[in-house]
């Protein structure tokens, strides 16, 4: 009785940790070309800079593939390099879990041709070294394919985006604050030195 209990105790945990486990990243088909209007190596800058991103369906793949495709999801992506030793933004298989594609670009409905989208570079982005993948969606919002700028090992078609610093904006206003300040404090010694 005890084993029967522990076996099934065992299938039960092992259905509910399967369940738990969501899309893996090596389980989508790359069925999207996906390219950007940056070059390898182009330095953006946040707030200002914009990327033209572009997709489509590989023409080269069956007629229906596409059939269960309702949304594509544009992420920016970090790079290999802008990863290591950062554990915010490790790679893992579990989509769910995968900290590769923080930053949202737009979702739109799927067409397998001329996709386009043109997107300034939000305010926020960190400065970092990244690429652009596009996920399809299915109608339960469940990722199922997917494409990027760059190959399966992430090194070609990458770019750098300088975030924004506002440290030199704050040091102008120090800097004028201060200067106001000490008119001030001179204004009002000139003006107690002719009183005396």
């Amino acid at each position: 009785m005890a084993v029967q209990d522990f076996l099934l105790a065992s299938l039960v945990l092992s259905c509910l940790a399967a369940s738990s486990y969501g899309t893996s990243f090596s389980s989508l088909p790359a069925t999207l070309i996906v390219s950007a209007s940056t070059k390898q190596g182009q330095v953006l800058k946040a707030g200002e800079d914009k990327i033209t991103v572009t997709w489509s369906l590989n023409t080269s793949l069956p007629a229906g593939t596409d059939s269960a495709y309702k949304t594509v999801k544009l992420k920016l992506c970090y790079a290999p390099v802008s990863q290591k030793d950062r554990g915010w933004r490790k790679t893992e298989d579990d989509l769910e879990k995968d900290k590769t594609c923080q930053h949202k670009i737009v979702a739109q409905p799927y067409s397998p041709s001329n996709n386009s989208f043109t997107w300034t570079v939000q305010k926020d982005v960190p400065t970092a070294t990244y690429f652009i993948r596009a996920y399809v969606h299915n109608s339960a919002d469940e990722e199922i394919a997917y494409g990027q700028t760059t190959d399966v090992h992430k090194t070609t078609n990458l770019f750098k985006i300088k975030a924004i610093s506002g440290r030199h904006v704050s040091r102008y206003c120090l800097c004028l604050l201060l200067c106001f300040l000490y008119c001030v404090f001179v204004w009002i010694l000139l003006l107690g030195e002719e009183e005396i």
